[in-house]
């Protein structure tokens, strides 16, 4: 297969076929509709010229190239000359004296005065035309020419069916006039508005690949509706047992968001529902009560977390809450080893196990449940795609031979309950999350003490260990953040285990503590439940602590280099303080000078406690997929729509998409077709 062929083309850029090309789209354009006499060229100017090339020569000193001369036939004998320093004998051989040469590129002065270095050129005839669109410069991959590119993507305009397959919204082209404008514009089209995508051409595009994205997500949400699940109608004597042993009573937002969640359990198609709350909401307690239906069933519940020290701290409270109901609950992670680890697989085998509390370890091979009827995903942005259906399937792989499970629910799916303490601005929750039923839990528990967060340079640290050292000896306990646990030269971070050693140096009077991801399980459990017990003043750890600890009297938080984390994270971070009766502050340690994004990040965690907001404003810093975490989970990514930017179109194509998929249901699946090729299987999820 010769390397410039349509099917190599494509698939070098990552295309399935050479249908696909067609999406294709130029990143810029170049004008070679017209010639530029030199004499009206002025230096720094990019222009296409013609002329007759004089003499050629190949020069060694100072380093090897190629200087031809050439007489700019159209602006009377003006000359120019041009460099290659990197060329081929076929380059020197066209370049014969008579050759008459089309040069586009920079105009710069020379040694020997008007000058071209490495311009594009072509051997051309007195008479050869001149093109009558503007000339596209597509995205390219090594080994692949323009000229390649190019080639292949005119071959696939030109067998593809370009009709539309769906009506077309006023005010918007049509599809083959909008992809022949962005293709091959005329020579008087806005550059700026065609490189910035903001024509009508563009707007098309944008609107039918939202369309897609919102089809797709309809027809995932029907084909969830037509699957079977074992329907989870709640009595409540479970919950208020449960309840009744709690020291506090629920929020008015959690029992909304109990209620939609217990209505969809009752019914008898898998639930998908996303329950999103701000740090410190409730949600784990909601999730817990969620639970109670399917166990009360005699069926099992598996509860994952992104972390093993989140897998740990859910285990903990799902066990403290559940096992005076007498319900067993178990914890997976791939650091449990031996008799232990085969002791809790034999029972989720066979349904002693009830609720499996774990990371990713609870669907990997050799794990068999008995009977699963729920899965929870706890910080389920963190998961890809492949993972969450990966447990899911765990429980629709349970077959029928099982001893305890009833042949009519062989075929059962289990629901699915998703957790997120990123809260999910509106924008995102119409395209990516359009499936999902949300509930948000948009309130906190009552005592809860608003946070003072304050940023300070790092060259106070000495000012702020001699405070720190004043506030544990008070009684209360604080934390200490380090990015790193290990010292690294390269990005020169101040790592826990020196700051772990520095402090306990100066903080004599001062129990503390260490705890990093490296630690084995047992130790950071250890060390974790030294601090909530009070024996520790001062917990030194990374981002570990970023969800799942829970310890009221806790209320000071210093976290070292704030200008290198996300607004996320900081915000997860400071949420960890505030959770008692106690005055709480997080002190943010920069290290300047500070980016301009860095400061920016700084100011919004500075100004802001209400996670919505402070979602909000991350989307616009980073985009949609940085947000998601879309670029590592693999979730499908828009390619030239933006959720935010692009707001006026997501509208449309979400109002129009259940009426096209009723009324127009071939062509929803064509226009599908032209914009999924590869199918639907990301949309599951």
């Amino acid at each position: 297969m010769a390397a410039s062929s349509p099917e190599e083309v494509a698939r070098k850029l990552g295309y399935a076929s050479p249908a696909d090309l067609i999406l294709h789209l130029p990143l810029r354009y170049q004008d070679e509709t017209r010639i530029t006499p030199l004499r009206d060229v002025r230096p720094g100017d990019t222009a296409q010229v013609e002329g007759v090339v004089e003499h050629c020569e190949v020069q060694n000193r100072p380093r090897r190239q190629l200087i031809a001369q050439v007489t700019d036939t159209v602006s009377g004998g003006a000359q120019l000359f041009f460099r290659l320093l990197h060329f081929y004998p076929s380059q020197v051989a066209l370049l014969k004296p008579g050759a008459r040469v089309r040069l586009l590129g920079e105009i710069r002065p020379g040694f020997f005065g008007a000058e071209m270095v490495h311009p594009q050129f072509r051997v051309v005839r007195e008479n050869t035309p001149l093109p009558d669109t503007l000339t596209p410069i597509y995205p390219a991959v090594a080994a692949l020419s323009q000229y390649a590119i190019r080639k292949a993507v005119a071959g696939a305009l030109a067998e593809a069916d370009l009709s539309d397959p769906l009506p077309v919204p006023l005010n918007l082209p049509g599809f083959a006039e909008a992809l022949g404008a962005l293709h091959h514009p005329p020579p008087d089209a806005d550059l700026a508005a065609l490189e910035s995508r903001d024509t009508p051409a563009w707007r098309r595009l944008k609107y039918d690949e939202l369309l897609a994205q919102q089809l797709s997500l309809r027809l995932a949400a029907r084909q969830r509706l037509a699957l079977r699940a074992l329907p989870l109608p709640d009595d409540g004597a479970l919950a208020a047992r449960l309840l009744a042993a709690l020291p506090f009573a629920m929020t008015a937002a959690q029992e909304r968001a109990l209620h939609e969640i217990r209505h969809d359990l009752a019914r008898p198609h898998p639930m998908n529902r996303l329950l999103q709350g701000d740090v410190g909401s409730g949600k784990t307690l909601v999730a817990a009560l969620v639970v109670l239906p399917a166990l009360a069933a005699g069926h099992q519940v598996a509860v994952m977390a992104p972390t093993e020290i989140l897998a740990e701290q859910l285990f903990l409270k799902f066990h403290e809450w559940l096992a005076p109901l007498g319900l067993e609950v178990a914890w997976l992670a791939a650091a449990l080893r031996g008799k232990a680890k085969k002791a809790t697989l034999a029972g989720i085998a066979d349904g002693t196990v009830r609720v499996a509390v774990g990371t990713h370890a609870l669907f990997q091979n050799g794990v068999a449940f008995h009977n699963l009827a729920l899965v929870v995903v706890d910080e389920q942005h963190r998961f890809g795609v492949a993972q969450r259906l990966a447990l899911r399937d765990k429980g629709a792989a349970v077959s029928a031979c099982e001893a305890r499970v009833a042949s009519s629910d062989a075929d059962s799916q289990p629901h699915m309950l998703m957790m997120s303490a990123t809260p999910i601005p509106r924008s995102l929750a119409m395209s990516y999350y359009a499936d999902l039923d949300v509930s948000v839990i948009d309130e906190l528990p009552p005592g809860r003490t608003p946070i003072t967060t304050r940023t300070i340079n790092a060259n106070r640290r000495a000012e702020v260990i001699e405070r720190l050292h004043d506030y544990c000896l008070s009684g209360a306990q604080a934390y200490w953040v380090c990015p790193l646990v290990e010292e690294s030269e390269k990005l020169q971070l101040r790592a826990a285990e020196e700051s772990h050693a520095e402090l306990v140096a100066l903080l004599p009077e001062l129990n503390v503590g260490l705890v990093h991801g490296r630690m084995k399980s047992e130790a950071k459990a250890a060390v974790m439940s030294a601090f909530k017990a009070g024996e520790l003043h001062l917990l030194v750890a990374t981002t570990v602590i970023e969800v799942g600890v829970d310890v009221p009297n806790a209320a000071l938080m210093v976290i070292e280099h704030a200008e290198r984390y996300g607004l996320a994270q900081l915000h997860q971070l400071r949420g960890r303080v505030g959770r008692g009766a106690r005055e709480s502050t997080c002190l943010l340690m920069y290290e300047g000078p500070l980016s301009e994004a860095a400061r920016q990040r700084l100011k919004i965690i500075h100004d802001h406690n209400d996670g919505f907001a402070i979602a909000r404003a991350d989307l616009q810093l980073r985009g949609p997929g940085e947000f998601l975490g879309a670029r590592q989970s693999g979730q499908q990514l828009l390619r030239f729509a933006d959720p935010v930017a692009d707001a006026d179109l997501l509208e449309q194509a979400r109002d129009a998409a259940d009426g096209l998929l009723e009324r127009h249901p071939d062509g929803a699946r064509r226009h599908l077709a032209r914009w999924l090729p590869h199918g639907l299987d990301l949309f599951r999820a």
